[in-house]
């Protein structure tokens, strides 16, 4: 075994970490008849010749003895060995990504530099000994069996004959799990191989209507909905609901022994392992676990047909099973984050998952639940509901708010409630801050959402930041504090404001003071006793802080004439694009009064930086109200840059009908299915709030727009009667 692995010169070879004279002990380690042994060894694979995806000239040197090990029935963990073959030879094809390219790395200048031609090099290494996982398609482990398939769809250079040898093999393999993973080796072959897509889709179509394990026929509709959408058929629904019925009432198979040994829960801490109890719990008590992965690929495939999707969700989460509820809400995660509709209905469901007593189901309609903010309204009712079943105090408790189950480390459902604007929220939030832990920060950043109802935290509020150390973690216990104080208006926290202001460490000294300045500046007349502060914070070295102190004493005392001057010295030539940014959005707070400062601001519209180009443009209108200018700037950035439009439009909203050349591009964004902000693959929390505002706004400028041209046309009719 192994032969010929010292004569390898490891020592002049490289990986992730330097040169590759590990090499030897973790291909070894491979082979090891001990289960913690070989998975050390996988981690160590993984971590260095195969860091994130990367191939290295250690990389190449491994894979002939990879696949001996492959090739050798004695070796343990076989299946695991050949995902990793199947990972380095670089050809990945899922749901949402077709190319077949390498994954982009750094320069040739870079230290960690890999050569494209590495990828390629390895495809061709691992294509040239793919016969190897021919013998495993009837061998004796399923594990191996089970990783079988895809290698061979991604890698044998012989399409026709893998194709036909995974249709036999299906007819004889006794695994669920096996039989899917043939299924879908097979959809991966019909899309990398298009002189096979036409049979192979008819295929597919015969054994979605005539095998006899539901399972499989659903996974054959995955496919083919995945290779050919457009013989979705129409009653998409209708099969799916019914396919998940049946299978949830099939009797239980018997699951063949996948080879975990007694021992592996004492396996050292390493990554793999780490991923394997995480994916073990996941599918823990589940009947059926995999019917989660053959619904993402039929999203996948439904793509925009959002009422489809919806209607599938729906089912699943009235659905008698648990874990298809569960699947739906993880599901419908990605749905809600990517398009638009109406979720009104799946909202409210998902609420009334929190009332069940399986917790992974609670936790998974929590975290969904919480990314909704005014869209999580309709689960409103049920997540305060949830929050008031509790004994007292088990809703907040000591170390954080809303810890709870053990197996997500907290509980969002008041995070949840008060994003949705509830008042609900208001008085779970106040027995959050009487009490002895932090609170959760991101409670702090939704009062502005809460309206009258959360002026009552205001002593709380300023209780809490009077006892914040002025040590160097005082921004981020202060931010948060100061944030909620601005969005409530508590200006009786004038004092505490001032003692953070002047007492702040020299470390992060400038995001403190601006996040101050801006809670003064929500005060109004109220601060007057900061002006000399404020006044001091504006020759500043930083614009942020500069900039934030301007709009505060604006906002105190009214005089434009103490602040425009300051403003206008970070828009002369020199100052950064960032710098010119924050004298821009202060001077268009400003409004009217700065209107000297158009002259500065006009540059700025033929700027390079497109952020700059947008600030400039509304403040310019907002100081000076010149509609020719700044209207062709914001349409222009409209269409180069997606994520600058709620800034637009708000901007289109204030212009009313003077930014009536907005409307079709207004018009053309609210009949968008998919949202603005949507990224495969990423996501943040407040992505579906944000563009959700987007949309309000949208409906606000053309309010205004349709508005005046009413009147215009009642005023045309007017004249021509008299």
């Amino acid at each position: 075994m192994l032969t010929g692995i010292e004569e390898v010169d490891w020592a002049s070879l490289g990986h992730a970490y330097g040169p590759a004279d590990d090499v030897p002990e973790l291909l070894r380690g491979l082979a090891s008849p001990d289960p913690a042994e070989r998975e050390a060894a996988l981690d160590g694979m993984y971590g260095t010749v195969h860091h994130q995806g990367d191939v290295y000239d250690s990389t190449l040197a491994c894979i002939p003895f990879l696949l001996e090990l492959v090739a050798d029935p004695a070796v343990q963990d076989r299946g695991a060995i050949v995902e990793l073959l199947t990972s380095i030879g670089g050809i990945e094809l899922d749901d949402e990504d077709d190319d077949l390219d390498g994954p982009a790395g750094p320069g040739p200048g870079d230290a960690e530099f890999v050569p494209a031609a590495n990828f390629a090099m390895a495809a061709a290494a691992v294509a040239a000994g793919a016969d190897v996982f021919l013998g495993l398609l009837d061998g004796p482990d399923p594990e191996a069996r089970l990783a079988a398939p895809v290698a061979l769809a991604s890698l044998h250079p012989d399409p026709a004959l893998v194709l036909t040898l995974l249709r036999e093999r299906l007819t004889t393999e006794p695994d669920t799990e096996v039989r899917l993973a043939l299924v879908a080796a097979v959809g991966r072959i019909a899309l990398r191989h298009a002189s096979l897509r036409a049979e192979t889709v008819d295929w597919l179509a015969w054994l979605a209507r005539a095998a006899q394990d539901p399972g499989l026929r659903l996974a054959a509709l995955a496919q083919l909905a995945r290779c050919a959408p457009g013989r979705i058929p129409q009653d998409i629904v209708r099969w799916v609901t019914e396919l998940l019925e049946e299978i949830r009432t099939a009797p239980r198979p018997e699951p063949e022994d996948m080879g975990c040994e007694a021992g592996a829960a004492r396996m050292p801490a390493t990554l793999v392992g780490h991923v394997r109890e995480l994916l073990e719990d996941q599918v823990a008590g589940r009947r059926t676990p995999w019917t989660e992965e053959l619904l993402r690929t039929l999203h996948g495939a439904l793509d925009d047909r959002v009422d489809d999707r919806i209607a599938l969700i729906l089912a699943q989460l009235r659905s008698p099973d648990p874990g298809q509820r569960s699947d739906a809400i993880w599901l419908c995660g990605g749905l809600i984050r990517l398009w638009r509709g109406r979720y009104e209905e799946v909202v409210a469901l998902v609420g009334a998952q929190l009332a069940d007593p399986d917790a992974r189901l609670r936790d998974a309609a929590t975290s969904f639940l919480e990314r909704l903010f005014e869209l999580g309204a309709p689960a409103a009712d049920a997540l305060a509901a949830a929050l008031a079943a509790r004994p007292a105090g088990a809703a907040i408790a000591p170390g954080g708010l809303g810890r709870s189950t053990g197996r997500t480390g907290r509980d969002g459902a008041l995070l949840a409630l008060a994003r949705s604007g509830d008042s609900r929220a208001v008085p779970l939030l106040a027995r959050a801050l009487e009490g002895p832990g932090e609170v959760r920060r991101e409670l702090l950043y939704t009062l502005g959402g809460l309206g009258p109802a959360a002026v009552g935290l205001a002593p709380l509020l300023r209780r809490r930041l009077a006892a914040v150390e002025l040590d160097e973690d005082l921004y981020d216990r202060a931010g948060p504090l100061l944030h909620a104080l601005a969005a409530v208006r508590g200006s009786q926290a004038l004092p505490e404001v001032l003692r953070v202001l002047r007492g702040a460490p020299e470390y992060r000294r400038e995001c403190v003071r601006e996040a101050a300045a801006r809670t003064l500046g929500s005060f109004g007349p109220a601060a007057r006793e900061a002006v000399p502060e404020l006044r001091g914070l504006l020759g500043s070295g930083t614009a942020a802080v500069s900039a934030a102190a301007a709009r505060a004493l604006w906002a105190v005392e009214g005089d434009a004439d103490a602040v425009v001057p300051v403003l206008l010295r970070w828009l002369r030539p020199g100052s950064s694009g960032t710098d010119r940014c924050a004298a821009a959005q202060a001077l268009g707070a400003i409004g009217p009064a700065a209107a000297e400062a158009a002259r500065a601001l006009r540059p700025g519209l033929t700027s390079r930086d497109l952020w700059e180009r947008v600030r400039c443009a509304t403040a310019l209108w907002r100081v000076s109200g010149e509609t020719e200018r700044t209207l062709p700037v914001l349409l222009a950035a409209w269409e180069e840059n997606r994520h600058a439009r709620v800034e637009i439009v708000e901007c289109f909203a204030e212009m009313g009908p003077a930014a009536s050349a907005a409307q079709l591009p207004i018009l053309t964004e609210l009949t968008r299915r998919r949202r603005h902000n949507a990224r495969e693959g990423a996501s943040g929390s407040h992505d579906v709030h944000h563009d959700e505002k987007l949309l309000t706004l949208c409906r606000a400028a053309l309010s205004r727009m349709e508005l005046r041209g009413l009147r215009e046309n009642q005023g045309n009719r007017g004249n021509q009667d008299r």
